[in-house]
């Protein structure tokens, strides 16, 4: 089928592993996910980590923000199930040379990381990925500086609002895509909506032919999807 929607895991498996951990993008990887969407902060040392939020209170056994510690001090907290936060390092690691898109969030709406662009963009280099990585943000000032540094990367912005005008949005910002909390019917332009775990709305979107969907279980996912194309 061309252009079949992709299933991205939305913060890794979380249905089965705590978010955004390496078990859970290891299990993906190994079972054929589509892609993978996964969320990047620095801490004090301006060591790039995986995890969702700017505190590590919800999803580890420690307290404070990731910018409080050095990649050192945060490894001494745990995730729920004893996994230590991973760094962006670890899941290139694993992603090397693999079938899966990734999408990698900038995760600077809330606190703006010093130079978190150039050190993320610069780290993916080191590696020999078979797709081209998509970068998204809720924040658009993040995606100005990633394509000042390299306008050969594609860039998608992240909202949860209705776009005005989307296309010249699109141009003048130089995206390649949209993600979206809801899906807005648009010709011609890449939507990926978040996220999306309803059997029967992924089955409206994968009948739209978006170019993805952000879920929590993408084996469900993919179940729903093998059902709409048989």
């Amino acid at each position: 089928m061309l252009n079949k929607t992709l299933i991205f895991g939305h913060r890794g498996y979380p249905h089965k592993f705590p978010e955004n951990s390496l078990a859970g993008f290891k299990y993906a990887i190994e079972h054929g996910i589509d892609g993978l969407e996964f969320d990047v902060h620095l801490t004090k040392d301006d060591v790039p980590v995986i995890m969702h939020d700017e505190r590590i209170d919800r999803t580890t056994n420690g307290t404070g923000t990731i910018r409080s510690y050095t990649f050192k001090e945060l490894r001494q907290f745990h995730l729920k199930d004893g996994q230590k936060v991973p760094t962006l390092k670890e899941l290139m690691a694993l992603a090397n040379k693999q079938p899966v898109h990734l999408n990698l969030e900038f995760k600077t709406n809330e606190i703006h990381y010093d130079n978190i662009e150039q050190i993320v963009l610069d780290m993916m280099k080191n590696y020999d990925l078979v797709y081209p990585v998509i970068y998204s943000s809720f924040n658009l000032d993040s995606l100005k500086i990633a394509y000042k540094i390299d306008p050969t990367q594609q860039y998608c912005f992240l909202s949860e609002h209705d776009i005005k005008n989307p296309r010249e949005l699109m141009t003048r910002e130089h995206l390649v895509g949209l993600h979206l909390s809801h899906y807005v019917p648009m010709r011609n332009i890449k939507e990926r909506i978040w996220t999306v775990d309803d059997p029967k709305v992924q089955k409206h979107l994968f009948a739209q032919n978006v170019a993805g969907i952000f879920t929590n279980d993408f084996e469900a996912a993919e179940k729903v999807q093998a059902g709409s194309i048989a």
